[in-house]
């Protein structure tokens, strides 16, 4: 067994046959202190493929299918196995790009078993052949070799879906789970402006520049209006104003769709054929290239498709984890104004695997995820506002119309470019310097000593008060009395709601925090770059710019009302006062609680800010056991039950009661009253093993792990 850091990305080796799955990050330092991992045996999936995928249809598309179909399912908490005649037409890339979205589609893991793509893989990639070989034997003889005879496992239950009948999709604007058929984004969109962002239909159509220019002379036949506006804005260029729908954000980034050749080569011959075109991307569109590894970047040099991406704008920005975490950096100036004082709905597409509200960029609502080539496309488009089947893509110097079908790749050209540049000599050139960092890094002074010694005016590294003033015997867990609501949330909250890793402004309370420590705002970088600092930390615990809470609906961001009063002031300001009069805190929440990244700040965070318990309809895994790592109680209301249908408003007072003898899926009692009213009604414990409950009443797992050490 392995242990990684990268809790992120660790589900993508499912797809070689290496079973793994993401923990939470408290769980993750228990772990690496010595403790053991605790989970209850899971249920096993089984998702059936079978077919083949249809020529212009990537593995991006495929994903963004199964995502959905496992969303809808219900899979937090199982495992899932792909099986069937299907896996034979799937690459080790695609079976990666596959694997890798399970913390999406809601799986502790998507695991693919080792066949002849694997050995392909590995010897492709520069493996010793002894070692292959070795692989190989061993998990024929261990009847682990998956081939097209190999009889179908038994499973807990079973799914179904035939390659084939996969189209072209994308994803969103706030959920991965959100498949949209390409040639459906403009009717979804308009729906996404009336049904989720509250916006009119007109807000969309409106365009100055376009009316502007008929008023000068200018008509079009109505079926040709959508093709005069587009040519308009290519006359006009940044003179026309951007509007609800326009791309300011197109990045192709994410470790394992930046890793897969085939889309990546794809968006390369696609750049090409626009480029050629004479086509080019939208002036106010920001756009980047962010592979997943050093390899990218040669095959593209290598088979002379990089030129013609950087000619489009997607120079290479890094490697790793940068637009779909939420570092984008920021817009163009007179595009972040523009969007700020006609509070526009603008879009962002990029090929990552996550797309929450707030996490791409705070001026971004509506945010996509498509395939790499489509990157391309929806970045030379300039809108979401289109139907890309249908309607040009742009136009090219002598005022044609360009489709996308007239710059799609062939697959028989991606796999002769695959074919002839890609081989086991590349990744050995990488990997061997592997363990060598840039200059700047190999000249880091690195402290000595067993201790780390704080530095008290540093804004990136503060001592956490976790354990400060820590009792060795830990103190009677017992009823809760009186507490009060600090959040009333709704479904699908992610942990970018609960606790953002992007960019942050001079506004914010950890804005403010940092310029009173001498920082000017273009040093703030992000929440994610500051999380050693509890101080910045506790300032953006549901901080999203995009949160919603119910206390104060009229309101977006990290708002409440601070009752008895009822007073409107910041989640954070409220927090410490409650505080300061000892009022213990809880979350009330919906469907999802905790969905998306496994950032273990979304429970710091909220463990800081007071909060006891969260009494939620359902809750994401990690986020779920990140809660319980730090001593705060998560309750689920009975099945049927919400706190809508419940009546409750979140301005009562609330006992929590059972407590003291708490087992593993327990029912507690809960008191709310407001205005002489009682409501009464059931939570589940979501204590979910004996363990779980220890960890509990030691006030998390690092708080049992230290107390261990000391009885020792």
């Amino acid at each position: 067994m392995h242990k990684s850091s990268n809790t992120g990305c660790t589900t993508m080796i499912n797809g070689m046959g290496v079973l793994g799955w993401g923990v939470g990050g408290i769980e993750a330092e228990a772990v690496m202190l010595g403790q053991p991992y605790h989970m209850p045996v899971p249920d096993v999936v089984g998702f059936k493929l079978s077919g083949e995928i249809k020529e212009k249809v990537t593995s991006t598309d495929l994903v963004l299918t199964i995502t959905q179909i496992l969303r809808e399912h219900n899979v937090v908490g199982k495992f899932v196995e792909f099986y069937g005649p299907g896996l034979s037409k799937l690459s080790l890339p695609d079976r990666a790009t596959i694997a890798n979205m399970a913390p999406e589609y809601g799986a502790n893991a998507g695991f693919f078993p080792v066949g002849a793509e694997t050995i392909k893989y590995l010897l492709g990639t520069g493996r010793k052949k002894e070692d292959v070989d070795l692989i190989k034997k061993y998990t024929q003889e261990q009847g682990l070799f998956h081939t097209d005879e190999s009889p179908e496992p038994l499973f807990s239950e079973t799914l179904e879906l035939d390659m084939s009948t996969v189209e072209p999709s994308l994803a969103g604007p706030k959920r991965p789970q959100d498949r949209i058929p390409l040639d459906k984004l403009e009717e979804s969109f308009h729906k996404a402006m009336e049904e989720t962002f509250r916006r009119k239909k007109k807000d969309v159509e409106a365009d100055h520049e376009y009316h502007r220019w008929l008023g000068e002379g200018g008509s079009f036949s109505d079926e040709h209006k959508r093709i005069g506006l587009m040519q308009v804005e290519e006359k006009y260029e940044m003179k026309v104003p951007i509007k609800s729908g326009s791309i300011v954000i197109a990045a192709i980034t994410s470790c394992t769709n930046t890793s897969n050749p085939t889309v990546m080569i794809e968006a390369g011959l696609l750049a090409k054929k626009a480029v050629e075109r004479g086509l080019k991307v939208k002036p106010y569109v920001k756009t980047s290239l962010a592979p997943g590894s050093l390899v990218v970047t040669e095959y593209l040099k290598k088979s002379g498709l990089m030129p013609y991406l950087e000619a489009l704008g997607f120079h290479l920005v890094g490697y790793g984890c940068t637009t779909c975490i939420g570092n984008s950096g920021p817009i163009q100036d007179m595009v972040a104004k523009e969007v700020k004082e006609k509070n526009l709905i603008v879009a962002a597409v990029l090929s990552g695997n996550r797309n929450f509200e707030g996490r791409i960029n705070p001026l971004v609502k509506a945010n996509y995820l498509v395939s790499p080539p489509l990157v391309v496309a929806y970045a030379i488009s300039g809108t979401i506002d289109i139907n890309l089947k249908t309607e040009p893509i742009g136009f090219d110097p002598n005022n044609n119309p360009v489709y996308l079908k007239d710059i799609w790749p062939d697959s028989e050209d991606i796999r002769h470019i695959i074919e002839n540049t890609i081989d086991p000599m590349l990744y050995e050139k990488q990997y061997s310097q592997i363990s060598h960092g840039s200059t700047l890094w190999e000249e880091l002074i690195v402290p000595t000593g067993k201790l780390y010694e704080w530095e008290p005016t540093s804004t990136y590294i503060q001592e956490p008060p976790f354990f400060m003033d820590f009792p060795v015997v830990p103190p009677e867990k017992g009823d809760i009395s009186g507490a009060r609501v600090l959040a009333y949330l709704g479904n699908s909250i992610t942990t970018d709601h609960i606790s953002p890793a992007g960019e942050f402004s001079e506004d914010s309370l950890a804005g403010q925090y940092l310029i009173s420590k001498g920082l000017s705002p273009e040093n703030f970088n992000s929440y994610g770059s500051r999380r050693g600092n509890h101080e910045v930390m506790m300032r953006g615990t549901f901080a999203n710019i995009n949160l919603k809470n119910m206390l104060i609906p009229e309101k977006e961001g990290g708002w409440t009302r601070y009752f008895p009063k009822g007073e409107e002031m910041t989640i954070y300001d409220a927090a410490m006062l409650y505080k300061q009069k000892q009022t213990p805190l809880i979350i009330i929440a919906g469907k999802e609680y905790g969905t998306g990244s496994s950032r273990d700040w979304a429970a710091k965070g909220t463990y800081l800010l007071g909060v006891i318990a969260v009494i939620a309809e359902s809750f994401e895994r990690i986020h779920r056991s990140n809660l319980l790592g730090m001593g705060v109680l998560p309750l689920q209301f009975e099945k049927g039950e919400n706190a809508d249908t419940l009546g409750l408003k979140g301005d009562e007072v609330f006992d929590i009661l059972g407590i003291s003898n708490i087992f593993p899926g327990e029912e507690l009692h809960v008191v709310a009253k407001a205005d002489g009213k009682e409501t009464k009604f059931k939570v589940i414990s979501r204590l979910d093993a004996p363990i779980e409950v220890e960890f509990y009443r030691n006030g998390g797992i690092l708080h049992t792990f230290l107390r261990n050490i000391l009885k020792k």
